[in-house]
């Protein structure tokens, strides 16, 4: 099955300094149909004004990924790390048990990135910082894994059986990804216009996907897009052993 979700769907919020679009649930946007997508848990599409940011604030428990479109903004943590986010960088806060950070835009134009959190494998980890820089020209053309917790070398490291792949496509070009038997497939087109095994979706759309077939991703025109593989969560609950109950 895929799902298909507009751009003119997504959830938007303009506070001045920031223009945002909430793919999931989050803050004051509550859908009790749109809670996550697996692991997959917030993807948000974040437009932050110049001299403006996110002030100091918590996280826990959650694999927080930032990818970066244009733009810069600084960050800085609790643990004592303060560093500038450029295009083509991928940023990820493991949270853990707890860690504050903030984000600023300190340059002369908006900058544009992607928050996208994904709840860990295994709670209780201590929090950990790591930034990488990826030339666009490694995405042309190719699903390039840039955060993962599947046996990727080169990629920015996180806690969770999931990956994220960026990918530039250009007119007439496609890629395939294999799939497998639980396992979930969301999309995001930040630019131009592609197909998804027949599938249109234009800029901003998203799919979010249940297929066992490989995923052939064709672009109509120049398109950029970002991939999310994670795991279906079946099973996600209670196990065998305790639904069978227990007398006393």
């Amino acid at each position: 099955m895929i799902e298909i979700i507009r751009a003119d769907k997504r959830h938007f919020s303009d506070f001045g300094w920031l223009k945002t679009y909430w793919l999931f649930s989050f803050s004051d946007y509550f859908d009790p149909h749109n809670i996550q997508f697996g692991p997959l848990r917030v993807f948000n599409d974040d437009i932050v004004e110049p001299g403006t940011g996110y002030p100091t604030h918590p996280h826990e428990e959650m694999e927080i990924v930032t990818i970066m479109l244009d733009g810069e903004m600084t960050h800085q943590d609790s643990m004592g790390n303060r560093a500038v986010v450029k295009a083509g960088d991928v940023l990820r806060l493991s949270a853990g048990t707890g860690l504050t950070h903030s984000e600023f835009n300190q340059f002369d134009r908006p900058a544009h990135f992607c928050h996208i959190w994904i709840f860990p494998d295994i709670p209780g980890l201590e929090p950990k910082y790591y930034q990488k820089h990826y030339p666009s020209s490694d995405w042309q053309n190719r699903l390039l894994p840039v955060a993962s917790g599947q046996d990727f070398s080169g990629t920015v490291t996180i806690h969770a059986d999931a990956t994220i792949y960026r990918c530039a496509l250009e007119p007439g070009k496609d890629v395939i990804h294999e799939t497998t038997t639980g396992r979930r497939i969301f999309v995001y087109v930040t630019d131009g216009q592609i197909t998804a095994n027949g599938e249109t979706l234009t800029a901003k759309d998203q799919a979010r996907m249940d297929i066992e077939e490989p995923l052939i991703l064709k672009a109509q025109q120049q398109t950029e897009l970002i991939l999310i593989d994670v795991p279906s969560c079946r099973g996600w609950g209670f196990s065998q052993e305790t639904l069978k109950g227990m007398k006393k």
